[in-house]
């Protein structure tokens, strides 16, 4: 297939060629779209708004919030587990989980963690059994949380009651809530997934990794094996073969797109999207661009987070959003929200190669209009900074 079908391929697999809600977005249409992620990465950063929040809202327009928590933390549709880094999965897929959590529990993931299990085993147990006699703990509520001496700089330093939260929580014993301040909420995981999928049966190690296998494939469309590998985050070596075999048992066929230097896998039963529209902020964690590698392939876009660069030596900005237009990659913001004064800034805005035109930033300006209304802001502020910003200064 040419790049531009492969990357049409991709978008559409990644739900953007999904039809948008006439109204207001429901649960019904969060749950369409983490049909189509299979996963979603967590992050706690809120200089704009959490990551977690923008992926549904590049899809589905500007929605409220708190229906996310609602239909992960209070519906328990989806929970938290480690995938794609922190990460929330349906609770239909957490068989495909357990054979990670039978890794950890046998020391062969979070080794640290794995000691502490294995250097007090009756400490753990009690955090487990207060865990189950309350219901709900957080770390700063545990009856004896055993502060770590130490100079406290570390994070592991807190205290060894939330080190064993940490650990029962890696292994399964316990699922994360979230509240307040993106606080976790520990609870037994029985709590959270339901009872007839925590009877079924669990698949074997091989046949749970070919199956996220198929689902990573499934979610980008298109792709190489290192691109499927890091969807879930495993290592591609262990990939290799088992993508192979997927493809000689007829659920992924072989591709090879045109200008991609590797050979690639795709979804047969995938769809290619006529055009791909409309214009959105992405988060700096959303499938389409997580893997750098892949973004830097599909749309010459070269992507790096720099909010640990020092700032003369940053680029682009300090938290930095790509914006996609019509299924291209066009231009990247700057972008903080102001809660205090109600103001969503762009402290930054530069266009990629060909889009440093008042056409593209109309488009970009509608795209930030949208975002002001998911971080609920009545103001936006644009700088004069960036290539792009003379233009967007006409149409915000």
């Amino acid at each position: 297939m040419s790049a531009d079908v492969a990357r049409r391929v991709a978008l559409g697999a990644q739900g953007f060629a999904d039809a948008a809600p006439t109204g207001s977005v429901t649960k019904r249409h969060m749950k369409r779209v983490m049909g189509r992620l299979k996963v979603l990465q967590l992050d706690s950063i809120p200089i704009v708004i959490r990551t977690q929040y923008l992926p549904f809202h590049s899809r589905l327009g500007p929605y409220d919030p708190a229906l996310l928590d609602r239909v992960a933390y209070k519906d328990d549709s989806w929970f938290e587990v480690w995938a794609h880094e922190a990460s929330i999965l349906p609770v239909e897929s957490e068989p495909l989980i357990r054979w990670t959590w039978d890794k950890a529990r046998e020391g062969r993931t979070w080794k640290n963690l794995h000691e502490v299990s294995v250097r007090e085993p009756n400490y753990v147990q009690s955090i487990l059994d207060e865990v189950r006699e309350k219901g709900t703990v957080t770390g700063g509520t545990l009856d004896d949380p055993r502060p770590i001496p130490g100079d406290g700089s570390g994070w592991w330093n807190r205290s060894l009651g939330v080190m064993a939260l940490d650990w029962l929580y890696r292994v399964g014993d316990l699922g994360v809530r979230r509240q307040g301040n993106f606080e976790k909420v520990f609870t037994p995981i029985e709590n959270i997934i339901p009872a007839e999928i925590r009877s079924l049966p669990a698949p074997s190690p091989e046949d749970a990794f070919a199956e996220l296998m198929v689902q990573s494939v499934q979610a980008v469309g298109v792709g190489t094996a290192k691109d499927i590998a890091d969807y879930f985050r495993v290592s591609v070596r262990d990939a290799r073969p088992v993508l192979a075999n997927l493809v000689e048992d007829g659920r992924i066929v072989d591709a090879t797109v045109k200008g991609w230097p590797d050979p690639a896998f795709a979804d047969p039963n995938a769809k290619t999207p006529r055009a791909i529209t409309g214009a959105t902020v992405l988060s700096p964690f959303d499938p389409v661009v997580w893997f750098r590698e892949r973004a830097e392939r599909i749309w010459d876009f070269e992507y790096r987070i720099e909010i640990y660069v020092p700032a003369h030596k940053r680029r682009y900005g300090y938290y930095v959003l790509p914006v996609m237009v019509d299924g291209d990659l066009v231009a990247r913001l700057d972008v903080k929200t102001d809660r205090q004064d109600g103001v969503l800034r762009i402290q930054a805005s530069h266009a990629e190669p060909g889009h440093d035109n008042l056409d593209t930033a109309a488009r970009v300006a509608d795209a930030v209009r949208d975002l002001s209304q998911l971080v609920g802001v009545d103001k936006i502020e644009v700088t004069d900074s960036g290539d792009l910003a003379k233009w967007l200064l006409k149409c915000v």
